[in-house]
């Protein structure tokens, strides 16, 4: 994915991304239609629905799907910015343009001295491999604003941090992009602006948090790492079920509680994990911060009850800032998330009647697409521990001191 030259034009890049995002247009906007099930239906329908409740001033908080922030509700209403769209086809364009928003930051980025197109390349086909259901959802809108974060981190640790704190109001894993934040600058910039936002939406519109308590009774849902036990445990007999549960399709019946508890102990051994290498840190890097904050949002997703389709594009972005710097040891995690993504559109929507029934293709499906995001984990984890831990620090050369002191711990 590497050009010889950094600082030509990027013709091709620039026709792969149009061509692709063509063919997702006409995918949403069903000129073509795209194999499985209807994937606009969340807007046209349940996001329709929300926009509605939320134009009256109150949070849709007897509506147990909505599991979201408050400033998710900026998301939502967006479409209005637009009113000569009716909602879902304006929906469409908005996300449109974070998908815009994020290719010309990484090709900016990309085509700066020293750093790599590679970033704008594994946006551009990462996103395309997850076929229309990333045009459906506002996981684009998110990953813009931490693509945003993370490209100005480097340099300017308040903007990353106020960046974090309003994508964590948003839909909550930006917070993790302060994974590699060494600065003080930068936390106490993301919590006071998402205590900010926090007040102001507890103050004006009733249900702010209402979302907390949908978040804590949710299930296994059949994408996951632990639905894997259950997939194979209904060809012996298991007597559960698979329904529709607050808003997505989960595993219900003896021993799910136990496997959801596993996943939660999983993300706590996680955490602690994250926690060790902060304190154990030697050295830290620009592609360093960028690569910490991938891998913090890697593993508390695959260790998560509920892995949809569109947390992948979260993968994407992040993977594709990493990719930016030449300096990343994210490369192949990053290879291996790009093959995670053909699985994934594989499995849904293509497929997802195979993965609902439990049938021999579904399985094999998630068991490739979660063995790929297993793998990249773990490989990402050890080159993060062994580049910032384990090896010593680089030699820095006098005129780059500067640059290196200004990542040091305030």
């Amino acid at each position: 994915m590497e050009i010889s030259s950094t600082r030509r034009f990027p013709v091709w890049l620039l026709v792969t991304w149009g061509v692709t995002r063509l063919a997702l247009l006409l995918f949403v906007f069903k000129v073509w239609v795209f194999p499985g099930p209807d994937v606009t239906t969340d807007v046209s329908v349940i996001y329709h629905g929300w926009y509605e409740a939320l134009r009256t001033g109150s949070f849709p908080h007897h509506d147990v799907t909505w599991q979201y922030p408050p400033a998710a509700a900026l998301a939502i209403l967006s479409p209005a910015l637009l009113p000569f769209a009716d909602y879902a086809h304006a929906f469409f364009d908005l996300v449109f343009l974070a998908d815009l928003a994020v290719f010309c930051l990484l090709q900016y980025a990309g085509l700066r001295p020293g750093r790599s197109l590679r970033g704008a390349w594994m946006w551009t086909v990462g996103v395309a491999l997850l076929g229309p259901t990333v045009y459906a959802r506002y996981d684009v809108m998110v990953t813009a604003v931490a693509v945003a974060a993370l490209l100005a981190g480097t340099r300017h640790p308040r903007v990353m941090g106020v960046l974090a704190g309003f994508g964590a109001m948003v839909k909550v894993w930006p917070v993790l992009l302060l994974a590699g934040a060494l600065r003080s600058k930068a936390w106490i910039a993301a919590a006071v602006t998402a205590g900010g936002l926090a007040l102001a939406f507890a103050l004006t519109m009733p249900g702010a948090f209402s979302f907390l308590t949908f978040q804590r009774d949710r299930g296994t849902e059949v994408e996951s790492l632990g639905s894997l036990v259950f997939h194979v445990a209904r060809r012996y007999g298991w007597e559960g079920e698979v329904r529709l549960n607050y808003g997505s399709v989960e595993f219900l019946g003896p021993y799910v509680d136990w496997v959801s508890g596993a996943a939660l102990f999983l993300s706590v051994i996680a955490f602690g994990w994250l926690l060790l290498w902060r304190l154990r840190v030697r050295h830290m890097t620009p592609p360093a911060i960028a690569d910490a904050a991938f891998v913090a949002v890697l593993v508390f997703t695959v260790t998560s009850r509920v892995i949809s389709p569109q947390y992948m594009v979260w993968l994407v972005g992040l993977a594709a800032v990493c990719l930016c710097f030449r300096g990343s040891r994210m490369t192949v995690p990053a290879g291996l998330i790009l093959a995670a993504c053909l699985a994934t559109v594989l499995e849904f929507p293509v497929y997802f009647g195979d993965v609902v029934a439990s049938d021999p293709l579904g399985v094999a499906l998630l068991f490739v697409r979660n063995g790929l995001l297993v793998a990249a984990t773990v490989t990402a984890a050890r080159q993060l521990w062994l580049g910032t831990v384990t090896q010593p620090a680089p030699t820095v050369p006098p005129q780059a001191s500067r640059t290196h002191e200004s990542l040091a711990p305030s």
